[in-house]
């Protein structure tokens, strides 16, 4: 759980590194020897004269000092080390309980799948950063030095995958662990929890929950290629674009950023132009959030309250609550041109209103064989030790 928030964090970072324009500021990945930042002025001189090199410096940053280069390169910095502060938090540990034999073989291997994640999201970010540097930028027309928003969205959907597994993990060990002391399960007896669990209401809830949880993960990255395109800063009004619902189809559809002469894959604008981007973000976070409403209202149905366990019906109420923020978010983020603290908060908002729909699903999770097992030998050696009547 320690690490999840450690994701969740540099998550964060990595947003305002972006959205300050600091990713590029770091031109080598030196995952041992990167550690400490510069620590002498003509180690500062030189990665500044390496920066210098790069097309971000000569498009865009020409004018800046040595001053400005400073505070961009300690942003990303502060961006790496986190990264390295998660290996250290997660994989040393796992060592630890895995040589031990404190943890079961299926559990190591789940463990270990999530540390080699870890080396990957750190992978994946070079590559990421290295398309920001390439110098066919400074000979493209019309080019801006800014990473591949493919590749980011490929960054951020590991680092999302990374969270999810650690958050999922956690949480199904603590509800076990409290089966385990209690003989409760999400507010139920454990009894009383799988017979509730095989009612057709609950099977429908728990698969509602689950489209829903996938359709807020697809919501989040395509919220990735509006800040990788800054197709924020486009149509910058709420609910219209433009004093219309949808933009014209010719500019939802564009030939500009087709590739084939015979404009036949006009499919990229749904990844490449920033109005069309914009506007499927607006509608899947539209329909997202009209999904959340209708699992908030199933909850105060009687007939639906009566069968679903009550920690599931709380955990539904808390994700539409956190539905509403990351909405009011969102469109603060728009209507105001994307500032850095609100542009951040609805980036943290997003991994929020996943966790609790994680949380929805951990609640409707029966416990696990291992719990099941223990929590009846715990039982049985408690009866051996009661005096008999």
């Amino acid at each position: 759980m320690i690490s999840s928030v450690l994701v969740l964090v540099v998550v964060v970072v990595g947003g305002v590194t972006r959205l300050t324009e600091s990713g590029l500021s770091i031109t080598e990945w030196r995952p041992i020897t990167g550690v400490m930042p510069p620590l002498s002025q003509e180690a500062w001189e030189e990665e500044f004269t390496k920066y210098k090199a790069t097309p971000e410096f000569k498009m865009l940053n020409h004018s800046s000092t040595l001053d400005d280069f400073k505070r961009i390169y300690y942003m990303e910095w502060s961006h790496r080390i986190l990264g390295r502060l998660i290996g250290v938090v997660f994989v040393v540990p796992l060592a630890y309980f895995t040589i031990t034999k404190k943890i079961s073989n299926p559990l190591a291997l789940k463990l270990g799948g999530l540390g080699l994640l870890i080396g990957a999201q750190g992978a994946m970010g070079w590559y990421m950063v290295q398309s920001g540097m390439e110098g066919s930028l400074l000979e493209t027309p019309g080019a801006v030095p800014r990473v591949s928003h493919y590749r980011l969205a490929a960054h951020l959907a590991l680092a999302f995958a990374l969270y999810m597994g650690m958050f999922s993990t956690g949480m199904s060990i603590i509800k076990d662990w409290r089966f385990v002391r209690t003989g409760m399960s999400s507010g139920l007896p454990g009894a009383s929890f799988t017979a509730a669990m095989i009612n057709p209401i609950a099977k429908r809830f728990k698969s509602y929950s689950w489209a829903l949880t996938g359709l807020v993960l697809l919501t989040a990255l395509s919220g990735v290629f509006v800040a990788g395109l800054d197709a924020g800063l486009v149509y910058n009004e709420w609910p219209l674009m433009g004093g219309r619902l949808a933009p014209p189809a010719d500019e939802l559809f564009s030939s500009v950023y087709t590739k084939n002469e015979t404009k036949s894959d006009l499919w990229r604008n749904i990844f490449e132009n920033p109005t069309t981007v914009q506007f499927n973000h607006r509608v899947l976070a539209t329909t997202t959030y009209a999904g959340m409403a209708l699992l908030f209202a199933q909850t105060f149905r009687p007939s639906w309250r009566s069968i679903i366990p009550p920690l599931a019906l709380t955990s539904a109420r808390a994700a539409f609550v956190m539905a509403n923020v990351q909405v009011l978010l969102g469109i603060s983020t728009l209507v105001y041109l994307v500032p850095v603290p609100l542009a951040a908060a609805h980036q943290a908002g997003s991994i929020m209103l996943l966790s609790s729909m994680l949380q929805l699903l951990i609640a409707l999770r029966r416990p696990g064989i291992a719990a099941a097992s223990w929590r009846k030998m715990t039982l049985s050696t408690a009866a051996k030790k009661s005096p008999t009547t």
